[in-house]
Parts: structure tokens; sequence; C-alpha cells
């Protein structure tokens, strides 16, 4: 489905990506992890088109984006979750997940879209009139995550969904991201919280000073020695 090939990018005269390749298959749940700094969130911005390419070409179902704009982006079937959430916080909780139903496909869906999401997190129903910046952190990520998915993507982009948020609360966030894998939608994921999201994705990448150092199953991750005493602490 999507398919990077040799990208390259960075901001100014900083290259923060050298020569990347990766690809995810349709249904497939893959993880991006590694180090802070590493380049994971630019990776993403990469694909989203936030930032220009300086060398290499990504494709989504063969389709090259390299004259796609960014804002149309999303209707190539990319919905990306920012890092830290971007909500809108003097928005509804219903209002943000209107906001992510803005192509007009979507809104022609709008209700079942919202039922959706509403059944997969009953929690943004109870609080549907809240204001967006008054819901906790979890409950924040669970309405990005929301709006993400109110445009029916083909791929979902999530950047450091645990990023700010306590142990415990990372937790639900991972199973929240395995719940959405089993309703069959594609998922890219970048973390920096290893040991939680190899439990939940199918493969991953590791990604260290902007280029890949390894991949494999996230069994073939966990059980490799370089992982555990580098990121695992074992």
């Amino acid at each position: 489905m999507l398919a990077l090939s040799n990208v390259s990018a960075g901001y100014g005269s900083f290259q923060a990506l050298f020569g990347v390749s990766l690809e995810v298959k349709a249904g497939e749940s893959v993880a991006v992890i590694g180090p802070n700094g590493a380049g994971k969130t630019t990776l993403l911005r990469a694909i989203s088109k936030l930032i220009a390419l300086t060398a290499g070409e990504v494709t989504m179902e063969g389709r090259s984006l390299k004259h796609v704009p960014a804002h149309e982006v999303i209707a190539c079937g990319i919905s990306q979750v920012p890092e830290n959430r971007r909500l809108f916080p003097r928005l509804t909780v219903e209002e943000n997940l209107r906001m992510g139903a803005f192509l007009v496909s979507s809104r022609n869906r709008f209700l079942e879209r919202r039922n959706f999401v509403f059944n997969l997190f009953p929690r943004l129903e109870e609080r549907r009139n809240q204001l967006a910046g008054t819901l906790s952190g979890g409950e924040q990520q669970m309405c990005a995550i929301g709006r993400a998915l109110m445009s029916g993507p083909k791929l979902l982009l999530l950047d450091e969904p645990s990023a700010g948020l306590a142990p415990v609360i990372v937790q639900s966030i991972m199973e929240m991201v395995k719940r959405i894998c089993a309703e069959g939608y594609t998922v890219l994921i970048v973390e920096q919280n290893i040991r939680q999201v190899l439990k939940v994705v199918d493969r991953a990448y590791l990604l260290e000073t902007g280029r890949i150092k390894s991949s494999g199953s996230s069994a073939e991750l966990l059980a490799s020695d370089e992982i555990r005493k580098a990121y695992l602490g074992i």
C-alpha cells in the first residue's frame, strides 16, 4: 500500500533522513521505533507532504505523491494523528470529529463515521459536548485518533501516541491501537515506547540517526539482543 524508496528529507540545511526505504502492506500494522531525535516524526511529515523530500519517492497504492500537495494527501487515503494530538481545544469533542470529516465524501457519511468512532471509544460519546481542551490526556488521544478516522482512511499514521501520558494510560492507548488494527485498518505508528508498541504491531523498523538500522517481525525485534540491551534495559 505505502512504499518509501530511498527517501531523504530535512529542514533547511539540516538533513534528518538518509535514504530511508520501507513498505506497509494493506491490513498490516507497522511501527517505526527508535530513540528521540532519530527522525521518526520527520518520516511521517515526509509521507504527509508537510516537508519536501530532497531525494527518493513516496507512493500510495502505486501512485507517486511527488506532485500531491499536503492538503490533498488525505484524499489519497492517508490520515495522520499528529504528535501532541493538536486538537481544537475550544471546540467540543463532536466538533473536533466533524473537522476530521471535511472531505465531501466524509461529510456525506458523517453520522456513520461518528457512530463508528463512538462504538470504538465509548468515552468520547459520553464527552461529546465537552470542550476538547478540558479532556484528560488519554481522552484527548482518543479524540485525536477518532478525528483521523472520520475521513475513513486507508492508512492511519500515528505519531508518538503515548507521548506525555502516564504508564497506565499508555497501556490503554496501545489497546486502542490494537482494536483499530483488528477493525482492518492499515496502521503505521512511530513510537519511543518500544516494549509496548512491539506487543501491538506485526512488524517494525528500527530508525537511528535518520537511517533504517534493522527490521523484522515484532517477535524478532523483541528477541534481538541489540534491541533488548539498547532499548529495553535487559
